[in-house]
């Protein structure tokens, strides 16, 4: 009987363990679960597997993945969207790199919305109030969404989806997209437009993109310039979409209302844990939760039984195709960092 398949799985929290352990009992994977993230600090960790399963804060340097290849580590599997976290270069004729492009894009774009309603509507200041005892709803008033214009920036899945639960609420919806979808926006009612004009025209606006060297900081003092006088900034993508100090700024001027972020640019030091008891030394993050018309979430637009279930089946799917010698799927094309990318052969662009 051959020996089971060896993963060592970091980053874990008791829900990963819940979903993986229940999705493995159809494939029979050996795997070890590590508190601890993947860096240059905990790569000897990776010793004896064959897999390493890692997470959107876990650091996979060249440095990391020459001593994966060192210790026999045959297959990179991200149990998240984004890759930016993976130096792609330095894996390139390495090993592959396999993620979940798509876990739940219900679930952050559902996320999404629940914060500009929030945001809106000041919810989260009147749960507040009323668990004071205090009945005031002076400083709590909104505005209609309906007729308002919704700015979506990135239409892919997620994206997409927003649009229709804001059409659904009599939203006029334009959206910025480098490779638009014609035909989504014929079906769903919305219009393409440039970057300029989304600025100038949109009430709020929220953040769909890949985090890339073109999309850095797309969001920044120019941008915020050209947009209207009290916009509504939604990000639930990557945290280096927005230059953050940038943002701060425009909210202490007032040219920006209000901000949902459910991502923050030096995240990975802070969310996911737990530092309630300790003073927060990330200066630009604790002056942003001054802000009463900022709300924060701790990158949980992900966060529901059915995104962590598919988590799980398409990590472990996709080990089990690398290991059966099956195409992958999800594997991360080495050259442009798209999975999607039409010229892909086996992970490579030519």
């Amino acid at each position: 009987m051959s020996q089971p398949i060896t993963i060592a799985l970091f980053d874990t929290k008791p829900h990963d363990r819940q979903f993986f352990n229940a999705t493995n009992k159809k494939f029979n994977y050996k795997i070890s679960y590590f508190e601890n993230r993947l860096s240059t600090e905990t790569m000897t960790l990776t010793k004896g597997h064959q897999v390493v399963c890692a997470f959107a804060n876990d650091t996979i340097s060249a440095e990391v993945i020459g001593a994966l290849n060192e210790h026999g580590v045959k297959l990179i599997a991200l149990r998240c969207a984004g890759y930016n976290n993976v130096d792609l270069k330095a894996a390139y004729k390495t090993m592959p790199v396999v993620r979940v492009p798509e876990y739940s894009p219900h679930a952050v774009a559902e996320h999404t919305v629940a914060l500009m309603l929030a945001l809106n509507r000041k919810t989260h200041k009147s749960y507040y109030r009323t668990r004071d005892g205090n009945f005031s709803i002076v400083g709590l008033m909104g505005f209609d969404m309906a007729g308002r214009t919704a700015g979506i920036i990135g239409t892919g899945r997620i994206g997409k989806i927003v649009v229709k639960i804001l059409r659904g609420m009599d939203m006029e919806v334009i959206a910025y997209d480098p490779f638009p979808n014609e035909e989504a926006a014929k079906q769903l009612g919305f219009q393409y437009v440039d970057m300029d004009a989304l600025y100038r025209n949109s009430d709020i606006i929220t953040l769909h993109c890949y985090l890339s060297p073109d999309t850095y900081h797309i969001i920044s003092q120019e941008s915020i310039a050209k947009m209207k006088d009290g916009v509504m900034i939604i990000n639930t993508g990557r945290g280096g979409l927005i230059d953050t100090k940038a943002l701060i700024k425009a909210l202490k001027s007032g040219k920006v209302g209000a901000a949902g972020l459910d991502v923050y640019e030096e995240e990975s030091a802070f969310f996911f844990e737990d530092f309630s008891t300790q003073v927060l030394t990330d200066d630009i993050l604790a002056r942003l939760l001054t802000f009463s018309n900022v709300l924060i979430t701790s990158h949980q637009g992900f966060f529901t039984k059915e995104a962590l279930e598919n988590i799980a089946r398409t990590t472990l799917q996709n080990i089990c195709d690398f290991f059966d010698d099956k195409p992958l799927e999800n594997e991360i094309c080495y050259q442009c960092g798209q999975d999607e990318c039409k010229k892909k052969t086996q992970g490579r662009c030519f």
